[in-house]
Formats: structure tokens, C-alpha cells, sequence
């Protein structure tokens, strides 16, 4: 057996044992880390993914830890390798896949929603999903290794260049994320985010970020860009008023990439795409050059992951730690102790 996190129903977790499974043929068996509690976990929390969540259901799947076992036909893995997973497991077959897009497999199994996650201390999962991480990599800091490649893939997806005026709709751990890789393509970026403690992290991390409660952003990107208006934007606030913003400020032929979920149509302003021949772009998951970079942009520091870890929790209370990001205040990223880190880091 082994202890777990469970989501049992709208607004309830527990922590339970579970059964743990031997590693089959071409699977692993980890020891995980550190878990960080995302936003796709909190909606499932909320009770918004139950047509989708199998109750009761492990959660996890921003990770880092150690191969504990592997199983027959498992080959370039050894008991002590530290690694993340890229926990995407697709069919081949669908029309999405054989088009070269598995990532957004039309019957993609996302572990951690659609299979148990990694949020215990024992977890199998196929071997094709692990990354290996570099000896010198702090576990802790290793578990920020999944959102950012969600930014990575973001960057890309928006087509980012250096040069480009970016603004970011959303200050949470996605958008600061998206704002840093920005950044390091040598984009000139601001975020918009109304919580003071998330805009004052993204001041010291050397970003501007502008309280759309207290400032006209479209004004302020109009003084910024001269008139012609941000290049880029990013929604990553999942608001309706963020949509608004993220259309407002671009320029011709701006480009929108939309990162959060919006959980109900939203109204856009279409006449804006018309007259300014805008562009938009849906932006879902990553893909394994994804991961591979953020492994590199955490390992180097360019992604400073100390910095956006809030608060570390006991796998026994990860069930209040859910509740602590949902209420807001002073948090970024809380991670998860699986206990599993013997590193002394």
C-alpha cells in the first residue's frame, strides 16, 4: 500500500492508502518528491472536471523524484535516477496523432486527471514519460519543471521574438512562467495581475506588472509601444475581463495566445480581430522538446523556481493546502512532500 491524495467529490480530499502496482513491461515505479498543486487541480477540486475525474482519483502531476523500480523490457533507467514525467500517454492512432500532434491526442489519457497522479508515495507510470534530470538539480525546484514547459510551448505557439512587446493577462505561476521564457527570447514584457503579492514577486524578479484594478492597461500600452500596441498577449487569467484586456492591447496583426481554461464562453470583441487582423491562438499541454528546454531554463537559473515556491506541505496536508490556494492571499506555488527527497537539499 501507499499513502495518497484522493479527490472524493466536489471540494473533498482525502488521504488514504492505496494499492500500490509492481511496474509491468516498459513501466517504472517512482518515488516521488515533490508534487505542485496546479490550477487544473484546483478546478478538478471544484468539482468542474467530474464529467472527466473518476472519483476517487489520485491527483499530481507536476513532479520530480527517483526511479524506485523498473520493470522487464525497461531499458537506460536505474533505481536512483532522478527524473520528472511528462505525464501524457496517446493512442497513436487518432487523426490528431497521425498528423504529428500526439500531445493533443483526440483520446490523450492525461495522467493525473485521467489516471492516478503522482501525488503518493509510490507511483507507476509508463517509462516513454520520463525526463531525466541533471545530478545538480534540486528536487524541490525540479517540480516546476512541468509549467514551464507549458510556457515553453506557449512562447513557441505565440512565435515570440526577440524585440517583441508582450503583455501577460495573469500573474499566477503560469504567467510569470510565460512572462520569464518571453523574456529569455528577448521579448520587452509586462504582466497584468490585480493581487499585490503576486505583482511584487514579479517586480523582483525583474518584470513590470501594472494593477489592472488601479491602471487603464490599454493606456499604459499605448504610452509603452508608442500607439501601435503590444505584439503579443497572453490570457492566462481565465477571467472574462482578462479576455478583454489581452484583445485591447494588441496591435495590428497582434497575436492572442489563449493559456487558461475558460470553464464557459466567454464574449470577444471579433470586430477588434477584423479591424486589426488579429490572430488567435489556442495553446494545450507541450511536447517532449517542451520539457526537454525546461529542464535546461530551471537547471540554469533562468527560471529562478526557488523564488515561486510559497510554501512546502506534508503529503497528510496537501487537503488544507488546496484550500489555502483557492482562498488566495500570499501564495504562488505550494508543492507537495512525498517524502521521498533524500537528497538533504
Amino acid at each position: 500500500m501507499t499513502l495518497a491524495v484522493r479527490y472524493t467529490a466536489a471540494r473533498t480530499l482525502d488521504t488514504a492508502p492505496v494499492e500500490a502496482s509492481s511496474p509491468g513491461p516498459g513501466e517504472v515505479e517512482l518515488a516521488p518528491a515533490y508534487v505542485g498543486i496546479c490550477g487544473t487541480d484546483l478546478h478538478i477540486f471544484h468539482g468542474d472536471m467530474d464529467a472527466r475525474v473518476a472519483a476517487p482519483a489520485v491527483l499530481g502531476h507536476e513532479m520530480s523524484g527517483r526511479v524506485a523500480r523498473v520493470g522487464p523490457d525497461v531499458e537506460g533507467w536505474q533505481p536512483g535516477d532522478a527524473v520528472t514525467v511528462m505525464p501524457l500517454r496517446w493512442d497513436g492512432t487518432c487523426p490528431a496523432c497521425t498528423s504529428g500532434h500526439r500531445h493533443v491526442c483526440q483520446n490523450l489519457d492525461f495522467i493525473g486527471i485521467d489516471s492516478p497522479g503522482a501525488m503518493q508515495q509510490r507511483w507507476t507510470v509508463p517509462a516513454a514519460t520520463l525526463v531525466r534530470l541533471p545530478g545538480s538539480l534540486v528536487l524541490d525546484r525540479a517540480a516546476l519543471v512541468e509549467p514551464t514547459a507549458v510556457a515553453v510551448h506557449d512562447v513557441g505557439r505565440a512565435r515570440v521574438r526577440e524585440g517583441e512587446r508582450v503583455v501577460v493577462v495573469g500573474g499566477g505561476p503560469v504567467g510569470v512562467l510565460i512572462a520569464l521564457v518571453a523574456r529569455a527570447a528577448g521579448a520587452e514584457v509586462r504582466v497584468v495581475e490585480p493581487s499585490t503579492h503576486r505583482r511584487l514577486l514579479a517586480e523582483e524578479l525583474g518584470l513590470t506588472a501594472w494593477d489592472p484594478a488601479a491602471e487603464d492597461v490599454p493606456e499604459l500600452v499605448r504610452r509603452w509601444t508608442g500607439g501601435a500596441g503590444a505584439d503579443v498577449a497572453f490570457e492566462v487569467s481565465g477571467a472574462a475581463g482578462g479576455v478583454d484586456t489581452a484583445v485591447e492591447v494588441l496591435g495590428i496583426r497582434g497575436r492572442l495566445c489563449l493559456v487558461a481554461i475558460h470553464p464557459r464562453p466567454r464574449e470577444v470583441n471579433l470586430h477588434r480581430f477584423f479591424w486589426r487582423e488579429l490572430t488567435l491562438v489556442g495553446a494545450r499541454l507541450y511536447d517532449r522538446s517542451d520539457f526537454e528546454q525546461a529542464v535546461t531554463l530551471v537547471a540554469d537559473g533562468t527560471i529562478p523556481a526557488e523564488r515561486l515556491i510559497s510554501k512546502v506541505v506534508p503529503l497528510t496536508e496537501a487537503p488544507a493546502a488546496f484550500e489555502a490556494l483557492e482562498a488566495g492571499g500570499d501564495v504562488m506555488k505550494i508543492l507537495v512532500d512525498c517524502g521521498n527527497d533524500t537528497t538533504g537539499a
